[in-house]
């Protein structure tokens, strides 16, 4: 580049974006999550229809990370989630808790008593069961997504139909809130995921929790052998989670956060369990998320 004589070169850096891959419209809880996670940098979300989408998305490199919910504090564990990651080359990279919110939505100028139906993610109604058990005539009826749900709505300008969904979607699509937070618990989080396959890693130094997935036969003690070394190396079990495996009669996967002290104790632990499992993996090695409200 040519530089006429006396003018000095200045460089411009312009920070990209992150794309964030997400299960659900915009407005979802992944979308919020997202932000909370990302708060600090500049970020566009890459809405997918379901989870399976949203890992395509990320292993074809048309995202830099990915979100997923994988438990609530009411419904309990995604389990087909546990899975798409274990089965894929996806890795965690970090989390967050969200403590979720849920609003019963609908067009403006609809109230309550107009609703024959409400649309939403079957985690959402699970979580809102206690609520619309005092409204008998309505009927629930799952959807691919809560965002997505309150979209249609809006779309197709519903007027006897709600949806289950965030505030940011409501806001979004131009509905009505008709009852604010009407999940049945009050402490109601859902734990989302960040996942990778861009070789992100975590500097050692800021790990202090991992999720590891094993196999055990179907013989006396097996479990119990290997649970016992994780704690003689004063390793914290944080979440097991078992899964039976495909075709094996009475054999199990299981997926195991925990949480470290010393990462080189950790990787003893593996070191020691790894005689007494056919089948070891590490799902990721990051810094334990934080708790964050919508």
């Amino acid at each position: 580049m040519h530089v006429a004589p006396g003018v000095s070169r200045v460089f411009c850096f312009i920070a990209m974006a992150k794309t964030i891959a997400i299960q659900g419209g915009y407005g979802a809880f992944h979308e919020i999550a997202a932000h909370h996670y990302f708060k600090d940098e500049e970020i566009s979300i890459l809405p997918r229809n379901t989870f399976r989408d949203m890992v395509t998305t990320l292993k074809d490199r048309q995202c830099d990370f990915g979100i997923m919910a994988i438990e609530n504090s009411l419904a309990g564990s995604i389990i087909p989630n546990y899975n798409l990651i274990i089965n894929t080359s996806m890795h965690i990279t970090g989390e967050i808790y969200l403590r979720i919110k849920q609003n019963l939505v609908a067009m403006p100028g609809v109230t309550i008593p107009d609703l024959k139906e409400v649309y939403s993610h079957p985690m959402a109604i699970l979580q809102c069961q206690d609520y619309f058990d005092s409204l008998p005539g309505i009927r629930l009826i799952e959807s691919m997504d809560t965002a997505m749900s309150a979209e249609e709505i809006a779309q197709n300008k519903l007027m006897d139909t709600g949806a289950i969904s965030s505030k940011m979607a409501a806001n979004k699509y131009g509905l009505d809130i008709l009852a604010e937070s009407i999940e049945t618990n009050k402490k109601n989080y859902t734990r989302f995921l960040i996942l990778s396959e861009n070789g992100v890693e975590i500097p050692k130094a800021q790990v202090n929790k991992a999720s590891i997935f094993f196999t055990v036969a179907h013989k006396f003690g097996s479990l119990s052998k290997i649970i016992s070394i994780i704690s003689y190396y004063e390793i914290n079990l944080a979440k097991i989670q078992s899964m039976p495996i495909p075709g094996k009669d009475w054999e199990y996967m299981f997926y195991v956060d925990v949480e470290i002290n010393d990462f080189d104790m950790y990787k003893r632990a593996l070191e020691a369990i790894s005689p007494f499992t056919p089948s070891l993996g590490i799902l990721g090695e990051y810094k334990k998320g934080e708790s964050v409200i919508e």
